[in-house]
C-alpha cells in the first residue's frame, strides 16, 4: 500500500552506501547474495533458530532495498536485474510460511493456514504477470488502452512488498502464531486480489 511513497525513502537510505560498494561486486551479485541469504532464513526457521532466521531475513530485505539502488546509482538497471530480484522475492516469499510450519511441526489446521495463504499468493502474482503481459501486448501495438493498464499494473493494493516484510518479520519474530499470522496475511493478500481484480477488469472492457 505504501511501496511506490517508501520508494525515495530507500533511495535515500540506501544510495549513500553505494559509493562503499567495490566496482567488481555488480548489482546482480547484490540479488543473488539476497537470495541465498533469503534461503539460509528460511533454513533456519525450519529449524526452529528464531534468532538466526530472523537475521538473515532483515538482512536479506537489506540487500533487496540496495541491489536496486546500486542499479540506479551506476545507471545499470536492466531487466534481467529486475527479473532475477522479482524471482528470488517470489521463491523467499514462498518458503517462508512453509518453512516456520515445518519448525513449529504445525498441526493440520495450521497447514490449512498456510495452504490459503500460498494459494492467494499464486492467484495475486497471476493478476500481476496478467496485466503485465497484457499492457506489453497493446503498447506493441499502440492500442488506445495501453497507458491506463499499465496504470492499473501499478495501482497499489491492500498488501503489498512492505506490508508482506512486516508480517514476515513477525512470522518469524513469533513462529508459534504462525497460524494466525498466515490467515491474517491471506485475508490481506484476499482484499488486495479483489482490488487489483475491479481495477484489471474496468480496464479491459
Amino acid at each position: 500500500m505504501f511501496d511506490i511513497q517508501l520508494r525515495s525513502v530507500k533511495d535515500r537510505m540506501f544510495g549513500p552506501c553505494c559509493q562503499y560498494v567495490p566496482a567488481s561486486i555488480t548489482p546482480l551479485h547484490v540479488t543473488g547474495s539476497a537470495y541465498v541469504v533469503g534461503l539460509l532464513s528460511c533454513w533456519y526457521a525450519n529449524r526452529s533458530s528464531v534468532s538466526l532466521s530472523l537475521a538473515f531475513w532483515l538482512l536479506n530485505r537489506a540487500l533487496d532495498c540496495l541491489d536496486g539502488a546500486l542499479a540506479r546509482h551506476r545507471k545499470s538497471a536492466s531487466d534481467l536485474g529486475g527479473f532475477l530480484d522479482l524471482l528470488g522475492d517470489f521463491m523467499v516469499y514462498s518458503l517462508l510460511p512453509i518453512s516456520i510450519a515445518i519448525g513449529q511441526d504445525a498441526t493440520p489446521r495450521c497447514w490449512e493456514a498456510v495452504a490459503v495463504l500460498e494459494a492467494a499468493f499464486h492467484v495475486n502474482n497471476f493478476i500481476l504477470f496478467y496485466v503485465a503481459a497484457v499492457a506489453e501486448k497493446r503498447e506493441g501495438k499502440g492500442g488506445p488502452k495501453a497507458k491506463e493498464l499499465t496504470s492499473v499494473m501499478m495501482r497499489p493494493a491492500l498488501i503489498e512488498g512492505m506490508e508482506s516484510g512486516v508480517i514476515f518479520t513477525l512470522m518469524l519474530a513469533f513462529p508459534s502464531y504462525i497460524e494466525a499470522w498466515s490467515w491474517l496475511m491471506a485475508g490481506l493478500v484476499i482484499i488486495g486480489i479483489v482490488q487489483r481484480t475491479l481495477w484489471v477488469t474496468a480496464a479491459l472492457r
